[in-house]
């Protein structure tokens, strides 16, 4: 007989699976498949921040949730001097709905549909290539920053808000990320620069990571939503991501991308 701890193996694997694939087919798409897919998932991730910065309330969620997947659809079909003001809008509005919490709000909020625009923007000019070397990087932050927390442990990094991250692991990510890079820049030509990049990338997803667990301890939850069965909810799947596609967006700016091209 199954032992309790894994019950939720099941629903887990299965929803893993589900959204492997639903992500992977939407990155494979591309064009409008991949705008709807951010857009909605960015308006649930709005959701689900509103639902837990401000509980009680029913509509405001859903309305500022609705809005947000609706600008972010629109966004990215503009002029991007004209798409900025509308994807700030959405921030500005919840301030006059929320009752606590409006200026987590607005800024978390303006960090997600920037970072959805980004992702769209990075599928849309660089092509698939370039949406595969930032997955990687998430991904592999992650697992080696999992794995060799646990394995090598040590000093925490901020305990009082991750009690699980250590330094150990933090820098096991950069590597990481690093090993990804060489591989990209081997295959693509684009130079050694793409080693800081990816750990620049990797330090933000990590830090994208560290800022929502500091959400959910400050209002007392532990998932940011029931979404997804056995995971909690998007924000708690995708926060590093979230830290990476805003990364690059300023990059980008700061030293064109991929770097080392004209």
């Amino acid at each position: 007989m199954m032992s309790g701890k894994w019950d939720d193996l099941a629903p887990r694997l299965l929803s893993a699976v589900a959204m492997v694939g639903l992500g992977s087919l939407g990155v494979w798409l591309g064009g409008l498949w991949f705008h709807a897919l951010i857009a909605i998932v960015s308006g649930l991730m709005v959701w689900e921040l509103v639902s837990m910065l401000d509980t009680g309330r029913t509509r405001t969620p859903i309305v500022l949730g609705g809005v947000s997947a609706l600008v972010a659809m629109v966004a990215i079909e503009l002029p991007g001097a004209f798409a900025l003001p509308l994807l700030m809008a959405p921030s500005m509005l919840g301030l006059g709905r929320m009752e606590r919490g409006g200026v987590t709000y607005a800024v978390f909020t303006a960090l997600i549909l920037l970072a959805g625009y980004g992702l769209m923007a990075l599928r849309d000019d660089f092509g698939l290539t370039w949406m595969v070397w930032l997955l990687l990087v998430v991904v592999v932050t992650d697992i080696a920053g999992y794995f060799a927390g646990r394995m090598i442990g040590g000093p925490k990094l901020w305990p009082r808000v991750s009690p699980k991250k250590t330094w150990s692991g933090t820098v096991a990510g950069w590597v990481g990320a690093a090993a990804i890079a060489l591989l990209f820049a081997g295959a693509t030509q684009v130079g050694a620069g793409l080693i800081g990049v990816s750990v620049g990338v990797s330090m933000a997803s990590q830090i994208g990571d560290i800022a929502e667990s500091a959400i959910k301890r400050r209002v007392g939850v532990k998932d940011s939503s029931r979404l997804i069965p056995g995971h909690g909810g998007l924000l708690d799947r995708f926060d590093g991501m979230l830290g990476a596609a805003l990364f690059i967006v300023i990059a980008g700016q700061l030293i064109g991308f991929p770097p080392g091209t004209p």
